[in-house]
């Protein structure tokens, strides 16, 4: 068995369970799937010994005090908690109806300032990114954090380049991701970076994970971006637009398929979705056309087919209009290649 990478992650007091737990999970699986030639050694740290109640009521047990960890480390880990009145940072609002707000540990938060400098690696789940801004280590830098969250680190940290779409952004040794399970696949990044992309991948086929998702995705699909619409035929409607982006979906083609006219198809579509049937089907395509460029290494011709944009043109052209970059640039980004 080849050395473990020490992985101590920060535990207090309505810390969210999953962000601790779920990557926790991943490091393990991560050994196990590699029969033990990619160790990791699963640290909790909190400010005292004992059990810490975490937001779900689980109690988690205390390995080390913050006092207590000494020598090196590889990754530290830094979850997150909501303010009290907040359900989580789930989008349900707290007491006062402005939504979940990060709470700002000042203990933990002294505690990352003094340890981040030795580890490796630093990275934060969820609404932990609001720690490690508060600690100093986002400045001029560019992260992200749960969606419900990244006005509040905008606001509270002006220097700091809140980009709330990304599952998770790496800046240097820091990681950022976002909430609540995309904590999932930020462990899933680190393994990959540690140990290569396939045994990421078959972490993620034990932890029977639909799709891998690299950090340039979004937090949300196209069709979770909009909540349910009043019409059942509009919700099927808009899950055969994302099942088969490279089919004929114009708004012809889609107003038949609703036994529509055109002008009152569009009109329904845009009264249930808030945008129009030709927007919400380029956003769909260019959503499909990220995933190829992060995940594969097909020629920009296949992926401007596959997404249904059609042309190399057309794809350029979306990615230029929607994204600012290029694909080209794009996949250079956000691809994520093999390890040693």
């Amino acid at each position: 068995m080849s050395s473990s990478r020490r992985v101590v992650i920060a535990v207090f007091p309505d810390v969210d369970l999953l962000d601790v737990t779920g990557p926790a999970e991943v490091f393990a699986l991560a050994g196990r799937e590699s029969r033990g030639r990619a160790g990791y050694r699963v640290e909790l740290a909190g400010p005292a010994e004992g059990l810490v109640r975490t937001s779900a009521g689980v109690r988690l047990a205390v390995d080390l005090t913050f006092d207590q960890v000494v020598g090196a480390v590889d990754t530290l880990l830094v979850p997150g908690a909501v303010e009290p009145g907040a359900n989580g940072a789930n989008g349900v609002d707290g007491a006062d109806g402005a939504g979940p707000r990060a709470r700002i540990d000042r203990e933990v938060v002294a505690w990352v300032e003094r340890l981040a400098p030795s580890a490796r690696r630093v990275a934060s789940v969820c609404v932990g990114a609001h720690l490690l801004a508060a600690a100093g280590l986002l400045d001029g830098r560019r992260a992200t954090t749960h969606w419900s969250t990244a006005a509040q680190l905008a606001a509270d940290h002006p220097e700091v380049t809140v980009d709330p779409d990304p599952i998770f952004v790496r800046s240097g040794k820091i990681w950022t991701g976002a909430g609540i399970s995309a904590c999932m696949d930020l462990a899933l990044a680190l393994v990959a970076e540690d140990h290569g992309e396939e045994l990421a991948m078959a972490v993620a086929r034990q932890l029977v994970m639909y799709l891998k998702r690299q950090g340039g995705q979004s937090q949300f699909s196209v069709p979770l971006s909009t909540p349910p619409t009043t019409r059942r035929d509009i919700d099927d409607l808009r899950l055969h637009i994302a099942e088969h982006p490279d089919a004929d979906l114009s708004a012809a083609a889609l107003a038949a398929r609703m036994c529509l006219s055109e002008r009152h198809f569009a009109r329904v579509f845009r009264q249930e979705t808030g945008t129009t049937p030709a927007a919400y089907v380029e956003a769909v395509r260019l959503e499909a056309a990220r995933r190829l460029l992060e995940g594969t290494d097909r020629p920009l011709d296949q992926v401007a087919a596959a997404s249904g944009l059609g042309s190399v043109e057309t794809l350029h052209r979306t990615l230029r209009r929607r994204l600012g970059t290029t694909p080209a640039a794009y996949r250079k980004r956000f691809r994520v290649t093999s390890g040693p």
